[in-house]
């Protein structure tokens, strides 16, 4: 068992590619992980895809306070459920913030959505994280079609026929899907309500093809990039950013956003300060921007 904030990995879901039918119920390959300081208690499996610190920062964005209500929420591509899970930990924390959350998780994969639910009653959240075993990209159902007041979601960060997949069956499900960023964008904001939020990770190096997904659709665009490390005395300069958060809101104009962000990573290779109270302490994201103003170590 590990008390941390993230294990390593990288975005989407564990598993076999067709079924995650390498995980069983009682498999020995599943362990407990400990996120945000040892708050989330989170199933996943030793090998594989493992939760790593996107969907933490993913949670961690969602705006809970608005504007707008936020109280039925959305995990497209829900995973092991760590983004879920660090979300509810962070609503419920404080009553007077999200009394009535809840979140609905869509997971492809039965094993993996089957970890979710073990993990959601580990907590005592079993009522409140419904997993559901399906496909974002599918058409909504009627209980799902603009019923969402927000989506959250960690998309695969390639596509197929684009780049080499990872060797581990889990981790090529994790990274790569067989449809486009733009289906599953849509796939996600059919599910929304009119002028719900979105709020999504992804590679920087796509924000192009995200910012062109939501266009037309969605509005009102932030982009808040996360800094790997500060610029290093006797070094070139900063590094590129490597990942962004992008939130928008569906069927409201407004122009994009740029968000100073975050740096992650401090000069001795450890958390920076302010990721650090994300990652360990469950803090949100724009609580630590506004006390920051805005990017720092």
């Amino acid at each position: 068992m590990t008390d941390g904030a993230t294990e390593t990995g990288g975005p989407g879901d564990p598993g076999d590619p067709d079924t995650g039918s390498d995980i069983g119920p009682d498999s020995e390959d599943v362990e407990e992980v400990r996120l945000l300081g040892g708050r989330v208690r989170l199933l996943q499996p030793r090998v594989g895809y493992r939760a790593a610190m996107d969907p933490v920062l993913l949670a961690a964005a969602v705006p809970l306070g608005g504007p707008g209500r936020v109280r039925r929420v959305l995990d497209a591509g829900l995973g092991s459920g760590a983004a879920a899970l660090c979300l509810l930990a962070r609503g419920l924390a404080d009553p007077n913030v999200a009394p009535d959350l809840t979140v609905t998780g869509i997971e492809q994969a039965p094993a993996v959505a089957a970890l979710a639910r073990r993990s959601a009653t580990l907590n005592g959240w079993a009522e409140r994280l419904r997993v559901e075993v399906g496909d974002v990209c599918a058409p909504p159902g009627p209980d799902e079609a603009g019923g969402f007041d927000l989506v959250l979601t960690n998309p695969p960060y390639g596509e197929a026929g684009r780049g080499t997949p990872p060797p581990h069956a889990g981790r090529a499900m994790a990274h790569v899907t067989a449809v486009s960023l733009a289906v599953w964008v849509a796939g996600c904001l059919a599910r929304l309500r009119p002028k719900g939020r979105m709020v999504v990770i992804h590679r920087a190096d796509r924000l192009d093809d995200l910012l062109a997904a939501m266009r037309g659709v969605a509005g009102a665009i932030e982009v808040i990039p996360l800094w790997p490390g500060p610029i290093v005395p006797g070094t070139p300069g900063a590094r590129e950013a490597r990942r962004v958060i992008v939130r928008a809101r569906k069927g409201v104009r407004g122009p994009v956003r740029l968000s100073p962000g975050v740096v992650l990573h401090a000069v001795d290779g450890g958390h920076g300060a302010l990721a650090e109270r994300i990652l360990r302490e469950g803090a949100a994201l724009d609580d630590v921007l506004s006390d920051a103003g805005g990017r720092g170590p």
